[in-house]
């Protein structure tokens, strides 16, 4: 073997790794999320089953929220005041998205009566068009903020949401305020246990 040669190999056994790194990083920046607890001084705790909870007295006023949606439509959440506002965040390149949309759309259509309403954040998509796609192929009928560069997530206290971490989920009770998080995708079963305390809530 020419000495040429043996340093490609060298080189080609040595990249593999950080390649393998490199995908990893990809791959969990769309997966289940984690469970870890409180973030800043939001004082949400974290269960068993991943899904974090915030006690009504100590819980954060959420972002203002404004801009276009997927369609090209003005967007804002403070016009769902009074409502328990699910804010999900995903993403059309995004595999665990797609799974958890259709529990999403079910839960969104069973709620809607009871003051629930769904908002998406999409974020990661640098054409419009692939999140439009996106919601017709998974007959997504509630709106979604289009934040391509995730600048709508960085409103959120820190830690709180973020684009490395998608599919992620917010519940903001009836007051504006941040009731309930999740950063991995959820079933209906799941999203009835951060969103039906919510409902009945006085």
């Amino acid at each position: 073997m020419s000495h040429g040669r043996a340093s490609r190999r060298r080189f080609t056994l040595l990249a593999a790794p950080a390649a393998a790194v490199a995908l990893a990083a990809t791959l969990s920046a769309c997966g289940t999320g984690g469970k870890s607890g409180g973030v800043g001084d939001t004082h949400l705790v974290t269960g068993s089953d991943g899904i974090s909870t915030v006690d009504k007295g100590d819980r954060a006023t959420a972002p203002k929220l404004d801009g276009q949606s997927v369609d090209g439509k003005h967007l804002d959440l403070a016009d769902y005041k009074g409502k328990v506002v699910v804010l999900n965040a995903w993403g059309s390149w995004c595999g665990p998205c797609r799974l958890e949309a259709k529990h999403f759309t079910k839960v969104a259509k069973a709620t809607a009566d009871q003051g629930v309403q769904f908002l998406g954040i999409n974020t990661g998509d640098a054409r419009r068009g692939s999140a439009a796609g996106f919601e017709k192929d998974l007959g997504i009928e509630y709106p979604s903020f289009y934040d391509p560069t995730g600048k709508l997530l960085l409103r959120f206290p820190k830690g709180m949401l973020k684009v490395q971490t998608i599919p992620s989920t917010v519940v903001i009770d009836r007051d504006g305020k941040i009731a309930a998080r999740s950063l991995m995708a959820l079933d209906d079963t799941k999203l009835h246990r951060m969103i039906d305390p919510l409902i009945t809530e006085k």
